[in-house]
């Protein structure tokens, strides 16, 4: 069973961690406002999302802080792979057997919190690294970890694409696409009316159970139900309550159809914006690369919305807008540069 907030006290976040959000470049506003904050929502909120939004902003409001996402680039665990550094791979295991980080274990997603409960203990390490095919699943797990109190686990950017391009033919460079490019619009939507967060019925009175509780039942559940490509939003657009998860002027050049922008850094446990994601529709988001709504994502289904990452983000369906935009925009296009060839092993 996982442990949820004695950990905290003997965590040290580690330095040269990279935060870089998937909007290119931009700047980390000042923290957002407690999830707490006194402003009376005109929908009251249930009780047991009360006692969870408490919690966690006990716990230091993770999605506020300046710590979210907690990214880290391939380079700066290749630097660090010598020190005290435990790197997790949660890739199924023929691709670990097509090879791995030196050092790596392979933990299967929906085991990861019994493996850091029972197998190892998560604060001896300066830095757990969690490691997919290509930064989408590690995202979502890294953030869950994090909201259930391991404050020293990070998720590696681009995953193993960016550590060898032996990796990236089969995740990244397979998936940067422009087919839904020229069916983008540029209307402005508002956001959905004032609601209730989602039931959890966990039966509960007590913040830090209803956490545990809610971790344990997305682990368990798997990642396949917070994914979703980008053809399936594109072909019925209608379906989805879209979320651009970027800056205004990104959401302004071009959106999903459809798409309503919420502000990162000024939505996750702002209990007037959360007001407006619908319970009752399969709620998307994306950002550039599907890292940033990936650690996003697990909030809300947190909470429990229905809520999915939209994988590889922009880079998904107009690859070469983002080319194009790049320098004006600060896009983050998938590119070898962002390939390193660094060894790997094979078992």
């Amino acid at each position: 069973m996982i442990k949820i907030k004695p950990i905290l006290s003997f965590l040290t976040l580690a330095a040269f961690v990279v935060l870089i959000s998937c909007s290119g470049g931009q700047k980390k506003t000042d923290q957002a406002e407690s999830s707490l904050q006194e402003t009376s929502p005109k929908v009251e909120v249930n009780a047991e999302a009360k006692l969870l939004l408490k919690t966690l902003n006990e716990m230091g409001d993770y999605a506020n802080s300046r710590n979210f996402p907690s990214l880290i680039k391939p380079s700066v665990v290749y630097d660090e792979l010598d020190g005290n550094i435990h790197i997790i791979d949660v890739r199924n295991e023929d691709a670990f057997s097509d090879g791995h980080i030196n050092g790596a274990v392979r933990v299967d997603f929906s085991d990861l919190p019994t493996y850091l409960t029972n197998d190892i203990k998560p604060f001896e390490y300066d830095k757990i690294v969690v490691v997919c095919y290509s930064g989408q699943i590690s995202s979502y797990a890294t953030s869950l970890l994090r909201l259930a109190g391991y404050g020293n686990v990070y998720a590696m950017r681009w995953g193993m694409s960016g550590w060898n391009k032996h990796f990236a033919e089969g995740a990244w460079l397979a998936n940067v696409s422009s087919d839904f490019q020229d069916e983008l619009e540029t209307e402005e939507h508002d956001k959905a009316p004032l609601a209730d967060f989602p039931k959890l019925n966990t039966g509960s009175t007590n913040g830090d159970e209803i956490l545990q509780q809610r971790i344990e039942a997305l682990f368990a559940a798997g990642y396949r139900v917070a994914l979703v490509k980008a053809g399936a939003v594109f072909e019925n657009p209608e379906k989805y309550y879209t979320i651009n998860y970027d800056r205004k002027d990104k959401y302004d050049s071009g959106h999903i159809p459809g798409a309503v922008r919420y502000k990162p850094g000024g939505t996750l446990g702002i209990v007037t914006e959360m007001q407006t994601i619908p319970v009752d529709k399969e709620v998307v988001l994306y950002c550039n690369t599907g890292h940033n709504s990936g650690f996003a994502t697990a909030y809300l289904r947190l909470f429990g919305y229905d809520a999915k990452t939209l994988t590889f983000g922009n880079n998904a369906f107009m690859y070469d807008k983002m080319k194009e935009e790049e320098s004006s925009l600060s896009w983050l296009p998938f590119t070898e540069a962002e390939i390193h060839d660094y060894p790997y092993v094979q078992n």
